[in-house]
């Protein structure tokens, strides 16, 4: 009789739908894995606004989220579109004691994807420069990261990965986190949050490296 496993949750906000996608199909992966030392459930939520999500949730049951969120540009437009974000992940621990970690990527989650398959290094002035390192990458002939981001689409380059793809992912971006450091870039600070202004640079990997860590053997 096959041991039945304990269950770890993950709780996640996400900007969109590939951010969704990618951690159902990672948590499918972890599930099906013979290595997988627990059960898996990662409960990835659509939601712009962190604290109207915070509000309805059972924090003596989750008291721990992280949102999953890109840091689109240097414009004030921009900035002031993710220090929104980080005023509500830090209204959101004051007004519900949880802790609200940030899983950021800069510019763009594709910049993750691509780190599945190789590395990218190149900082980018636009989002539209990732669709030929994804196009590369996975081997496809996308017109536009529209046409990369549709559902069928998108589901056909996760199924292009594995889990030793994501532990490539995770090192490469931890090199790009090291190197950012050596070269004394700026680290900015808003609300307790610290980011990297600059392309690229990443923290979404360390909650994918702590629930590979915790899962699997």
């Amino acid at each position: 009789m096959t041991e039945r496993k304990e269950t770890r949750q993950y709780t996640l906000t996400v900007e969109g739908e590939t951010e969704k996608m990618y951690f159902e199909w990672l948590q499918k992966e972890i599930n099906t894995s013979e290595n997988a030392r627990y059960k898996v459930k990662i409960n990835a939520s659509i939601q712009q606004f962190p604290l109207s999500y915070i509000k309805k949730l059972n924090t003596k049951s989750t008291p721990s989220v992280v949102h999953i969120c890109d840091v689109e540009g240097k414009s004030a437009e921009d900035i002031e579109k993710f220090h929104n974000v980080l005023s509500q992940l830090k209204e959101a621990k004051e007004q519900k004691h949880v802790e609200y970690r940030l899983g950021y990527t800069n510019l763009t989650f594709e910049l993750w994807m691509i780190l599945h398959k190789k590395e990218c290094n190149s900082p980018f002035s636009d989002r539209s420069q990732y669709l030929a390192p994804i196009n590369s990458a996975y081997n496809e002939k996308f017109n536009s990261l529209k046409s990369y981001k549709e559902e069928r689409n998108f589901k056909r380059c996760l199924s292009k990965l594995s889990l030793s793809d994501v532990k490539d992912a995770v090192r490469r971006a931890e090199k790009i986190t090291r190197n950012n450091k050596e070269i004394g870039n700026p680290q900015k600070s808003y609300k307790g949050f610290r980011y990297y202004q600059d392309n690229p640079s990443l923290s979404i990997w360390k909650i994918v490296e702590e629930i590979l860590t915790e899962c699997i053997q």
